[in-house]
């Protein structure tokens, strides 16, 4: 019976620390897709306040809103496309309101935009 049980301790060992390799490698996984996320997130806030400053671009020529792109500081981007009463998203646009004005900021792999009537 002696020589039966020789290699019992290594199989469990062996087994112990399959088990804790395996819980390491997920707990690694989660992690690094959980800080991955969170990366993702700031440069979404970059990309929406890019298309902040393209909607404050064009509020600033109120009379005759134009399209146009532009590069911040930073790097992040914005384009603007303006859309007349009744074209394209702008049909159904409640009384005096003439214009539907589009910005999306771009910055790395983000994407926001904020439409506004005007």
């Amino acid at each position: 019976m002696n020589n039966f049980q020789k290699g019992t301790s290594l199989f469990y060992a062996f087994l112990f620390i399959s088990i804790i390799i395996a819980i390491s490698v997920g707990l690694t996984s989660i992690l690094i897709s959980q800080l991955k996320l969170v990366k993702g997130m700031g440069d979404s806030v970059v990309a929406f306040y890019a298309a902040d400053s393209g909607i404050e671009y064009v509020l600033r020529n109120r009379t005759n809103p134009v399209a146009g792109s532009g590069v911040l500081s930073n790097g992040a981007l914005y384009k603007i496309t303006v859309q007349n009463k009744g074209t394209g998203d702008c049909i159904g646009l409640p009384t005096g309101y003439n214009f539907c004005i589009k910005s999306v900021g771009t910055y790395k792999k983000s994407n926001r935009a904020i439409r506004i009537n005007q």
